[in-house]
């Protein structure tokens, strides 16, 4: 048997296939960068100049964390995997939804920008569009559905 045959094997016996193919495999890719990015970020905003906004660099911790936990959940099989996946998003979802409302209302709370800032601003408003799309997948990819 195949690596691949064997992968879609062990897919099968965790309860579903992988999320990560097709537009699945561009999302991911995409939620991997973010992930990267955001530790990156927040790694250095937090070494370097903690105290200047720390809530701030807190946030950006986080949502590095978001994206971490919603990258490598997104592209395992299985029901677990699937539901770890849909709060990681949704979370996503509310955090930048909420960290974007506050600092655009209240931008003294936050001098320094976080990935979520002013809805993702800093990032093309990709963090705004990108939990909806993984939503969107997650709905069409759910367990006992088959992807057409």
């Amino acid at each position: 048997m195949t690596k691949r045959g064997q992968r879609q094997d062990d897919a099968a016996e965790l309860g579903g296939t992988s999320r990560a193919r097709g537009p699945g495999r561009l999302l991911v890719a995409v939620y991997g960068v973010f992930a990267l990015a955001a530790t990156a970020r927040a790694a250095f905003q937090i070494a370097t100049k903690f105290g200047e906004a720390p809530l701030a660099y807190l946030l950006s911790a986080v949502a590095a964390l978001v994206y971490i936990v919603a990258t490598v959940s997104l592209a395992r099989p299985g029901a677990r995997a699937y539901r770890v996946s849909v709060v990681a998003v949704t979370t996503e979802l509310v955090g930048v939804v909420a960290v974007g409302l506050l600092s655009v209302f209240d931008a003294e709370a936050f001098p320094h920008e976080t990935v979520w800032s002013a809805f993702g601003r800093g990032y093309g408003f990709v963090p705004l569009v990108l939990p909806i799309l993984g939503l969107v997948w997650l709905r069409r990819t759910r367990p006992g559905r088959t992807v057409a």
